[in-house]
């Protein structure tokens, strides 16, 4: 350690001592007549944390040798994984096939453990939160595709939102999340393109799917059509450069903080990670989803 980080370190323990001393005498004190908390109790925990906070992360760059720096290596594409010699899987693939079985066990334990108990007249928290989601994205359904009942559209989007979170939450373990590949994300595109033409064959015939295709006007159907087909092609394109530009963008913020930070990233990263991690693949599932039943809408009509 050098002269100032040994100082460094001693002014942190002093001040840690002292602000644990502070928080100790004020902790048998009783609220104000407003119910509220001394003050100096408050920040003396506050005083405690930071310098806790910057201890910790004195000694980690001191004895990891862990210094911050801007330098960030990316892969557009997830790197390859050997099986069975030649053969190789994108490490992506792998970790979302992991995903996916672990959300199928999810699932299956739920239902033969939980569900199973389920009662209309005594509900408990897990059910009520578990028909909140169901819910959800039923009404979401409803209220995109309008004027009909697409049988089985609301397990399936609801299966993919699932999958998708779970993905996301695949970062959490210090994997690169599958969704931040972009032939991962090109593949879910291809679901929502898949959908919306069988739910359009299905409910209109091939025909009807070509008219929808085609328009009004029976004379600029023959140009419509190649146009309209040239359209759809780009929805899985659309859809997962969207998805794979927003997830990348949390990944690589993550990574910017973790590098900047050094041996001071302790704790902060990890409470980032709840936005980043949890809440932004939130918002991008969210919008995957409406745009997905909105063209599925579409071509329905």
């Amino acid at each position: 350690m050098t002269t100032v980080q040994v100082i460094e370190a001693g002014v942190a323990a002093v001040v840690l001592a002292a602000c644990l001393v502070i928080y100790v005498l004020n902790f048998k004190k009783p609220p104000d007549e407003n119910g509220k908390k001394p003050k100096a109790r408050k920040f003396a925990f506050l005083g405690m944390l930071v310098s806790a906070w910057f201890l910790v992360g004195l000694f980690i760059t001191v004895f990891a040798h862990k210094t911050s720096a801007l330098h960030i290596e990316f892969e557009m594409f997830s790197e390859r994984v050997p099986l069975f010699g030649g053969f190789t899987l994108a490490k992506t693939t792998l970790i979302g096939a992991g995903v996916l079985v672990a959300l199928i066990l999810l699932l299956v334990i739920l239902r033969f453990t939980a569900i199973s108990r389920f009662s209309v007249d005594d509900p408990k928290p897990l059910q009520l939160a578990l028909e909140t989601v169901v819910d959800f994205m039923d009404n979401m359904v409803r209220g995109s595709v309008h004027g009909c009942e697409p049988k089985n559209l609301q397990p399936f989007m609801l299966g993919v939102a699932l999958y998708m979170f779970g993905c996301a939450l695949s970062e959490l373990f210090g994997l690169r999340a599958p969704t931040s590949d972009l032939t991962f994300t090109f593949a879910l595109g291809l679901t929502t393109f898949a959908a919306m033409n069988v739910y359009g064959i299905k409910k209109n015939g091939v025909l009807g799917r070509l008219k929808n295709m085609g328009g009004e006007l029976p004379a600029m159907r023959p140009v419509m059509v190649p146009l309209k087909a040239v359209s759809d092609i780009s929805i899985p394109v659309s859809l997962g450069a969207r998805l794979f530009g927003n997830m990348l963008g949390g990944m690589l913020v993550m990574d910017l903080l973790k590098g900047v930070l050094g041996g001071y990233g302790s704790g902060i990263p990890a409470v980032a990670g709840l936005w980043f991690n949890l809440a932004h693949p939130g918002i991008q599932i969210y919008i995957f989803v409406t745009l997905s039943l909105t063209f599925i809408n579409e071509a329905m009509e």
